[in-house]
């Protein structure tokens, strides 16, 4: 699994710090090539909406079954 990492400027670039332990665990060394998987987290939030009360999973399906959703 790959450590969260922040983006930090340095310069007029952009860099990562990787993690003590994920470097020790890889045996990653100072000139290595390696090669990275960029993720974004995304807020699914805006697409799908949110419900604005709490209720159970049979309270949904009921809701819906009814067309009141």
């Amino acid at each position: 699994m790959a450590p969260e990492v922040i983006i930090r400027k340095w310069g007029n670039s952009l860099g990562v710090v990787l993690p003590k332990d994920y470097v020790e665990q890889r045996k990653l060394k100072e000139d290595d090539t390696v090669y990275i998987e960029i993720a974004k987290p995304v807020d699914l939030r805006h697409l799908f909406g949110t419900l604005k009360t709490k209720m159970t999973g049979q309270q949904f399906k009921d809701m819906v079954r009814k067309g009141s959703l």
